[in-house]
């Protein structure tokens, strides 16, 4: 899902777009970089947009409303214009969500994500979340097997949502680490062998997840019982 994944990135603020740019890059996703409204709405295609309002050529309202007039390309505003009235505002003019300064580099991918899901239904999981006999409701934070709540720790809930953004492909056990612990963890990784361990245990039959020694993991969905 992630790998040719294009996204035009608004921002003037170079340390904070660099900082972003990088973080984007490096879970596989094709970044264009601009700082002005004039040169976002002279972008070739992409995927996705994240911008920024306080750019120094245009309010970002005003580019957002010209980039939903041209099509339906996901737009994730990403402001230090934390007011209510500019969140609204945003969505009004067709914006598809809205991240407020400061942010993680992960939040800001779990937006893309969702976003790339409302777009692509169909491609992965169905409407209700499902991963052939699991289910998960993210809103509540809750798994189910079977319609049957699995009881999973925090840390095995996160693990187990980030598994499922890309059912079937090779997740290195450094990314993993860096998306559910810490993106600067620099310890040992047992932590996550024993909490793949705990979720295979609860999820067993259902979901399947694949050690490919010395990389990673890849989680196999197990069709569901006819």
């Amino acid at each position: 899902m992630v790998l040719g994944v294009r996204v035009l990135l608004v921002d003037d603020d170079e340390p904070v777009a660099t900082s972003l740019r990088r973080g984007l890059v490096r879970y596989g996703y094709q970044v264009e970089w601009v700082a002005t409204g004039a040169e976002a709405l002279q972008a070739p295609p992409v995927d996705v947009v994240l911008l920024d309002l306080g750019l120094p050529d245009t309010d970002g309202l005003d580019v957002c409303r010209s980039l939903r007039a041209r099509g339906d390309v996901p737009i994730i505003v990403i402001s230090a214009r934390g007011d209510e009235v500019d969140r609204v505002a945003g969505l009004e003019l067709g914006a598809d969500d809205y991240v407020p300064k400061p942010f993680g580099v992960r939040e800001v991918i779990a937006r893309i994500r969702a976003v790339m899901r409302r777009v692509n239904r169909g491609q992965g999981p169905d409407d209700a979340g499902r991963y052939g006999r699991v289910r998960i409701d993210r809103r509540a934070a809750r798994v189910f097997l079977d319609e049957v709540e699995v009881p999973l720790t925090r840390k095995e809930y996160e693990l187990l949502v980030f598994l499922t953004e890309e059912p079937g492909a090779l997740l290195t056990r450094e990314r993993i680490m860096e998306a559910v612990w810490d993106a600067n963890w620099f310890g040992p990784t047992k932590t996550l062998d024993v909490h793949v361990s705990a979720l295979r245990r609860k999820l067993a039959g259902a979901l399947i997840i694949e050690a490919v020694r010395g990389v990673g993991f890849r989680l196999v969905v197990a069709a569901a019982a006819p």
